[in-house]
């Protein structure tokens, strides 16, 4: 048998030829750009590259530039999405870069002969060149910031870049190093990108109702809260409903609950709908507004907080258009919390479903409604302390300043929660079940936003009750906490509220009457949902 050993004639060796010209060539060029930004002066770099390069060690800079995004509460929601996506991207490309990149090429870093003295690093790294990690996580953070928020994109785009080019600049990387890191990094992002938004949604768990279809958004009112709202906000509106009316309410032209009933008003007469760009207390009146005049609700995504579209599943003004155009709505509970109607146990128990003649002795005063929740005690606190500083340090730092405000200076109340006396730090109601891994309230969603029930949480006083139960909720065990109950029921009486007593519903809050009633409406809610692509006619997923 004849045996052919691979010689310089092969095809074989051939190709090893051709790469290793291009190798050549390659890094031929990768020298001569490296050596001509080492030679090239640039004006006022080197007080400011070196250091910024620095300040991306262990993406501290990143770390720095997510918390400011987050606490600073500009560009809303996604803003806050686009942060955290930021730091999981520079996650997934730290980890890529430092487990495969770095250990399968072992490039070594180049030579700092023709590097200034003036523009090294004090602390050179050790590890091998290719591909460069600090520009792998840099446009791993810009590119998931700018996929979420165009505004804070703009801003931290020049900052990665600047990182990047610092670390020719510094002579630790060759471009090669730093143009493959970034392409990762980008990738990263990308890729996180597809797996949180590739999450089916949850379908409604409650049946479709009728609602008018409105291409395109003709037919809708959308009141806009300027404190939710901004130029970026309004073009996604225009965007996503080209056609709706949007209406951005001016505090002082009037208030915001007239605003909202003129437009629910119009949006009857025309056969339309009513929509809503804002918090959760925005969304609140609105959804009062919607209900007073029997039109339904399409609630955009904006505010600090706006839970409703969260369980709606709607994370941006493009989820609602298509739910809009074809009408896809289904029916959400309101609840209502009041005095009881009527005099004696039965009447606080059987509360009427008829109003009452306004000259009836002792008429009830107009119920309040939510879509959300309800709470007594502690919480109400820390509403109003978080609103007190919001305009000043921002929502989420207000948020934090609250939390410290009322665990340091709250007290315990006593009610009688359907005829018991408790003594207690905070009660709890949802509007409709929720479900979480801990069992709280907190972080939790809705996935039935119509099954009668109310959601009942109580934190009761005792030695180190509150201590026990933040324990309780960061060790992921708050349904174990012997501080905290939860039950679910149909409605809820509470008497003897304390004077001054605080309640807070739908992120406003209000002195609470004395006795209280917590039920459901009669009528719920016509809210737009949209629906999975394959419960509109789409291929079923694969998988």
């Amino acid at each position: 048998m004849e045996t052919h050993r691979a010689g310089s004639g092969s095809p074989r060796a051939g190709a090893e030829g051709v790469r290793a010209a291009v190798s050549r060539t390659l890094g031929a060029w990768d020298r001569a750009l490296f050596r001509s930004v080492a030679q090239r002066h640039w004006p006022r770099g080197e007080g400011v590259l070196p250091r910024l390069s620095r300040s991306a060690d262990h993406s501290k800079l990143w770390l720095g530039t997510a918390a400011a995004i987050v606490l600073s509460g500009v560009g809303g929601p996604r803003a806050r999405r686009g942060a955290l996506r930021g730091l999981a991207s520079v996650a997934v490309a730290s980890t890529v870069v430092n487990t495969v990149g770095k250990g399968a090429f072992g490039r070594t870093r180049p030579v700092l002969d023709e590097v200034p003295v003036i523009r090294r690093l004090k602390r050179l790294p050790v590890s091998t060149s290719f591909p460069s990690g600090h520009s792998a996580s840099a446009a791993a953070f810009a590119t998931a910031v700018t996929l979420e928020s165009r505004g804070w994109g703009a801003a931290v785009l020049p900052v990665a870049a600047s990182v990047a080019f610092s670390r020719v600049y510094t002579g630790v990387h060759y471009p090669s190093d730093v143009l493959v890191g970034a392409a990762l990094g980008t990738a990263a992002a990308f890729g996180v990108r597809a797996v949180l938004d590739t999450r089916r949604p949850v379908p409604p768990a409650q049946p479709l109702v009728e609602a008018p279809a409105l291409p395109a958004g003709r037919g809708l009112s959308v009141v806009v809260n300027p404190g939710s709202g901004s130029a970026a906000s309004a073009r996604e509106i225009s965007e996503a409903l080209p056609a709706a009316r949007v209406v951005h309410w001016d505090p002082d032209a009037g208030s915001l609950t007239d605003l909202l009933g003129d437009e629910a008003r119009r949006a009857a007469q025309e056969g339309g709908a009513l929509g809503v760009y804002g918090g959760d207390g925005t969304v609140g009146a609105a959804a009062r507004a919607a209900l007073a005049h029997g039109v339904p609700l399409a609630v955009l995504p904006g505010g600090t907080h706006n839970h409703l579209a969260l369980d709606l599943g709607i994370s941006r003004c493009a989820d609602l258009s298509d739910a809009v155009a074809a009408g896809h709505a289904i029916a959400v509970d309101v609840a209502r919390f009041a005095p009881p109607r009527g005099r004696g146990r039965q009447a606080a128990a059987e509360p009427a479903t008829e109003p009452q003649p306004e000259s009836a002795k002792g008429a009830s005063p107009e119920p309040g409604y939510f879509v959300n929740t309800f709470s007594l005690g502690a919480y109400g606190d820390l509403v109003e302390v978080r609103d007190r500083w919001r305009n000043r340090i921002g929502p989420w730092a207000a948020g934090l300043v609250a939390a410290v405000h009322v665990l340091r200076h709250s007290r315990p109340f006593e009610v009688r929660v359907n005829g018991r006396l408790r003594s207690l730090w905070l009660l709890f109601v949802g509007n409709c079940s929720y479900h979480t891994v801990g069992g709280g309230p907190g972080g939790a969603r809705r996935f039935n936003l119509s099954d009668g029930m109310l959601d009942i949480h109580l934190v009761r006083a005792g030695r180190w009750a509150r201590t026990r139960l933040v324990a309780s909720a960061l060790a992921g065990v708050l349904h174990r906490s012997p501080v905290h109950a939860a039950a679910r029921g149909r409605r809820l009486q509470l008497a003897g509220i304390p004077e001054g007593t605080l309640c807070s519903y739908d992120g406003e809050t209000a002195p609470s009457a004395p006795t209280l009633l917590i039920d459901k409406s009669a009528t719920p809610l016509t809210v737009y949902r949209p629906l999975p692509g394959w419960l509109n006619g789409a291929a079923l997923p694969e998988g």
